[in-house]
């Protein structure tokens, strides 16, 4: 529900491309659905986790909101503002409060400039205005804070390592002190225990800085350590959102309950270990009804033609699922509303 509280409000919000893509595509003929009815809200000061297997369309989601690719439909609002229609000077505006940090921190920086260049690329478009010299002092001080030294500046991103290259794309992301991260994977790509040193890097910028993070990934531990809520997507759909608490240690949506069987425990005691059976369908081609029910051992005849209206645990805590008989949600239209597949 759209609070003064929430800095991201996402309604609704739906993307789809030609069937078989290619640039002769674009024209008509059928489409698919990567994103189908999303919706969810980002506190201010908060972490939102997106999660689930390759495919289920989180990059798509992220790129939507920066307004990096455009949405068919649905509603955003940033800090109160309609991000869709913004235009111009004033997208430019939202823009520099929205950042990026992506899963590659080799790729997203440019070899050919130096690392003083490259944080300070983002000053150099939205305060244009600022002299060099005062240039040059935020981006030093914006390396002290992601724990690098000033001279790094003069240097490439070839002659640091994963973790430190990530630092810098932290550092880039920061200079104009935006209020929303969008962190897509940022840490699957680095050893496990540079990872831990980058989530605990995030995570006390969250509380210096003030910052709200919707973090992409499909490690369920990384969602356990940073997030606050979290959001299950299958097939260009949430099928389950709540606390983290209530998602990862209460799951209801079957799916979820599959994804964290899979998670290795300390203890070595997992529980039942649920295998799910054949690969997740195309979404060029997704199932009829309830997308997950060609891999569900609790498929019931509703689950093959009917998609299930969202039903709610508790006040905070909601799913997608026949299985549940639980409330049924009594929010605005659009919100969590129960929705049939896009057909071509």
């Amino acid at each position: 529900m759209a609070t003064a509280e929430n800095l991201l409000e996402v309604r609704e919000l739906k993307k789809s491309y030609a069937r078989g893509g290619g640039v002769f595509a674009a024209g008509g003929g059928a489409r698919f659905a990567a994103v189908d009815g999303v919706s969810f809200d980002l506190a201010r000061g908060e972490t939102l986790a997106i999660v689930g297997e390759s495919g289920c369309g989180k990059t798509t989601l992220a790129r939507m909101v920066l307004r990096l690719i455009e949405a068919d439909a649905g509603e955003m609002r940033f800090a109160g503002e309609n991000l869709r229609a913004a235009g111009g000077e004033k997208l430019r505006a939202l823009r520099r409060r929205m950042q990026m940090v992506f899963q590659d921190p080799f790729a997203s920086l440019n070899p050919r400039m130096r690392i003083g260049e490259i944080v300070g690329e983002p000053l150099a478009i939205h305060e244009a205005r600022l002299a060099r010299g005062e240039r040059d002092e935020r981006v030093a001080a914006m390396l002290g804070r992601v724990g690098l030294e000033a001279d790094a500046m003069r240097r490439y991103a070839h002659e640091f390592s994963g973790g430190q290259r990530q630092r810098i794309a932290i550092a880039r992301a920061l200079a104009v002190n935006p209020k929303l991260l969008i962190c897509d994977e940022p840490t699957s790509a680095l050893d496990v225990s540079v990872q831990a040193q980058i989530l605990n890097l995030l995570k006390t910028l969250q509380q210096q800085l003030g910052l709200s993070y919707l973090f992409i990934t499909h490690n369920l531990a990384v969602v356990e350590y940073i997030a606050h809520e979290v959001c299950v997507m299958y097939l260009g759909r949430i099928v389950e959102r709540g606390s983290v608490q209530e998602v990862l240690h209460d799951p209801q949506h079957p799916y979820t309950k599959a994804l964290l069987s899979a998670v290795p425990r300390i203890d070595g005691d997992r529980g039942e270990i649920i295998r799910l059976s054949g690969e997740m369908p195309s979404p060029a081609n997704p199932p009829l009804g309830c997308h997950f029910h060609p891999r569900c051992t609790h498929a019931m005849e509703s689950c093959r033609t009917v998609y299930p209206a969202a039903s709610r645990i508790n006040a905070t805590h909601m799913v997608h699922c026949h299985l549940y008989k639980g409330i049924k949600l009594g929010l605005q239209p659009g919100l969590y509303a129960g929705h049939q597949p896009a057909r071509g």
